[in-house]
């Protein structure tokens, strides 16, 4: 893991606000969140840069020596990040649309729908794991749009300038190999695979290790993770039975894997669409949301775990706050009904109420 310029922010902040709790609120983080990241940055450096009491967080002789250097390097990286974005702006052919993603089944719907409404324009596109890089370049006009994703209670924040608006929630399946003893049964439970060794990605600011913790911590236990992978790699090791892991929902299914709903529906991802207030795709953003959607469904029936989960929770109700309650593209509401919800609601910064309110 390198030092990045998010790292001397995460400094910077801690040393302003004089505590983790109130650095935290600052960050829009967790204060769990923020210890976890702070341990990686010192790790990094080679020692504490704060001592922590119950005074508050006061830096240490290493973290003296960093902090002046972090800040005179931030309103220089701030400088040529918003001279660079302005400049992309009017470099920019008028008809390109930049489009990012995280894995997610949204961006080919994506990528069409902007190509029928955004006519002439000429569509771009790039991908990576956490949704936080892709966030700070919609903000800073490095991207028209993107495809975002979070988790309850860590929630994208608010930025300037973007729009944000939830496409669906959906729950979190058990990735195994077809050779693992639990491959026949139609759901697994978390606590029956809490003993095997666990394959995961990096944590990162996308913050799902922490909410993946949060939820096993539950269980009274922690997985042993052995394996830090993503892609191709976290498959081939849990396809080799060397581990089991998580997926999305709409994963779909390669010889040697087996995708499994989990025993109560423990864990939740929300997938969210933005884009930027003055961009491109402003103007059509409902007609956007509601072709994404429409997508969505369709990857839906070519899951087969997830259309039987969701066949399943049709007929039966699902727990509040889940799939079924403000869940836009819930299994218990109508089509027609569910389409039109897709496109209701545009987050904006100064909204009061939080980014998930009406859904899990």
């Amino acid at each position: 893991m390198d030092l990045e310029v998010r790292h001397l922010r995460v400094i910077c902040a801690i040393a302003e606000a004089g505590s983790l709790t109130r650095a935290a609120a600052s960050l829009c983080m967790t204060q769990p969140g923020l210890s976890a990241q702070l341990r990686r940055i010192e790790a990094m450096l080679g020692g504490p840069i704060f001592d922590r009491g119950q005074t508050g967080a006061v830096p240490t002789a290493l973290g003296e020596l960093v902090l002046p250097r972090a800040r005179a390097i931030l309103p220089g990286i701030d400088g040529l990040l918003s001279d660079t974005a302005r400049a992309a702006r009017c470099a920019t052919s008028p008809g390109r649309v930049r489009l990012g993603s995280v894995g997610a089944p949204l961006l080919a719907d994506l990528i069409v729908a902007t190509r029928e409404l955004v006519l002439g324009s000429e569509v771009t596109t790039r991908c990576q794991y956490s949704p936080s890089p892709l966030l700070d370049d919609l903000a800073a006009g490095r991207l028209e749009a993107a495809v975002l994703g979070d988790n309850p209670g860590h929630e994208l924040p608010p930025r300037e300038g973007v729009v944000l608006r939830p496409v669906v929630t959906e729950p979190v399946f058990a990735l195994l190999a077809s050779t693992h003893p639990l491959a026949g049964r139609e759901e697994v439970g978390l606590t029956e695979l809490i003993e095997d060794e666990w394959a995961m990605p990096h944590p990162d600011s996308d913050r799902t290790r922490e909410y993946w913790a949060s939820v096993f911590s539950r269980t009274g236990r922690q997985p042993h993770t052995p394996y830090e992978a993503e892609g191709r790699q976290l498959i081939d090791i849990v396809r080799a039975g060397l581990a089991v892991s998580l997926c999305q929902a709409t994963f779909l299914e390669v010889p040697g894997i087996v995708v499994r709903p989990l025993a109560g529906d423990p864990l939740w991802y929300r997938h969210v669409l933005g884009w930027r207030r003055d961009g491109p795709l402003a103007a059509c953003g409902d007609q956007i949301v509601h072709r994404v959607a429409e997508g969505y469904l369709a990857t839906c029936a070519t899951a087969p775990a997830y259309a039987r989960w969701r066949r399943r929770r049709a007929k039966s109700p699902c727990p509040a706050g889940r799939a079924g309650d403000g869940d836009p593209l819930s299994p218990l509401a109508d089509r027609n009904l569910v389409l039109e919800r897709a496109a209701v609601a545009d987050i904006d910064p100064d909204t009061r109420g939080g980014i998930g309110e009406g859904l899990a």
